[in-house]
């Protein structure tokens, strides 16, 4: 008797642990909540499930139950940003990233700036969303591949790998419809002109025209990223769309042909003020001197004046010397 109830036993504890574990597992797995900044995409994923969307979890909600083995996508439900600069710490790209751009006139600028918007919530938006981009995997600029919803590096890979054109397409055509001296003043000093102007001429009267061109330019930005995005994408799955254009640079070439271009208006500028220098002191010295002849005297006790201290006898026709020391 005693052999069959252990033998029992022991098939008992065997089953509860191959059977009541993953039973057990499969039931606290099937609740999910989200946190403040995440919105959440429930698929089925059961034995006898399709994989069709079950549900949609808001941000900031409580334990809700999804169904037994379910897939939980979670997306990003704050403002996120892209960031192009030549900051390799700060640049979404390893690396130097600056999105390179001719002018109207054939020059290389190098645009830096950054993209804000926000994930479109709505529960339709959001489902279809899933359906076109959180099926697949993308390729992040370090070869590895994620989904979208992989945290900051699979929605790193999927902005660098679809929007990321967008936004260099966008940047090129409105850049193009400038010219390389009405965004940056700088390139007035080293392109063909009929009356050059010094650098400081140059920067007075541009910088305010350059600063309305490049507010044309984000302005622009800004409305065509939307529509384009919209198109590229498939839906309108991005809002508060904001572009925010922070700095132009020139090739180290026109940039090296710039500095020097300061450096001689430097040089120039110096040089100039040491003839207006030499100008007033010629002009000084000949009032001073139209002084002297109309007063003599004034002469006399001017040179009086400059005497070393000591001096005891000023014998001014001796030819051995005019100035005695006393001792």
């Amino acid at each position: 008797m005693g052999r069959p109830r252990r033998r029992t036993a022991i098939v008992a504890a065997v089953l509860l642990v191959v059977v009541g574990v993953p039973v057990l597992s499969a039931l606290f797995g099937g609740f999910e909540r989200t946190s403040g900044g995440e919105i959440a995409v429930v698929r089925n994923g059961g034995f006898f499930d399709d994989n069709k969307i079950r549900q949609v979890i808001d941000p900031g909600s409580g334990r809700v139950w999804i169904g037994l083995y379910s897939q939980v996508h979670k997306y990003p439900a704050q403002q996120r940003f892209y960031t192009i600069t030549s900051e390799a710490r700060k640049a979404e790209r390893s690396g130097v990233d600056v999105v390179t751009v001719p002018s109207s006139d054939g020059v290389s600028m190098g645009i830096e700036g950054t993209l804000y918007f926000t994930l479109n919530q709505d529960h339709t938006a959001l489902k279809n969303f899933d359906d076109k981009y959180g099926t697949r995997k993308f390729r992040s600029a370090d070869g590895k591949t994620f989904n979208v919803y992989d945290g900051d590096d699979g929605w790193s890979a999927f902005l660098d790998q679809i929007v990321r054109p967008v936004i260099d397409n966008d940047l090129r055509s409105q850049i193009n419809s400038f010219r390389c001296a009405e965004l940056v003043s700088s390139c007035a000093l080293v392109q063909n002109s009929s009356a050059p102007k010094t650098a400081q001429a140059v920067g007075q009267q541009q910088a305010q025209s350059n600063n309305a061109n490049i507010a044309k330019v984000q302005n622009a930005i800004n409305t065509s990223l939307a529509a384009d995005l919209e198109q590229t994408l498939g839906g309108k799955f991005v809002t508060n769309i904001h572009f925010n254009l922070v700095r132009i640079t020139l090739p180290d070439k026109v940039q090296d042909a710039v500095d020097r271009a300061q450096a001689a208006f430097a040089q120039v500028s110096e040089a100039q003020a040491k003839v207006a220098t030499a100008k007033a002191e010629a002009a000084a010295n000949q009032a001073r001197q139209n002084g002297y002849n109309k007063c003599p005297t004034c002469a006399r006790i001017e040179e009086l004046k400059a005497l070393p201290q000591g001096i005891t006898v000023y014998a001014p026709g001796n030819p051995n010397g005019s100035l005695l020391r006393g001792k």
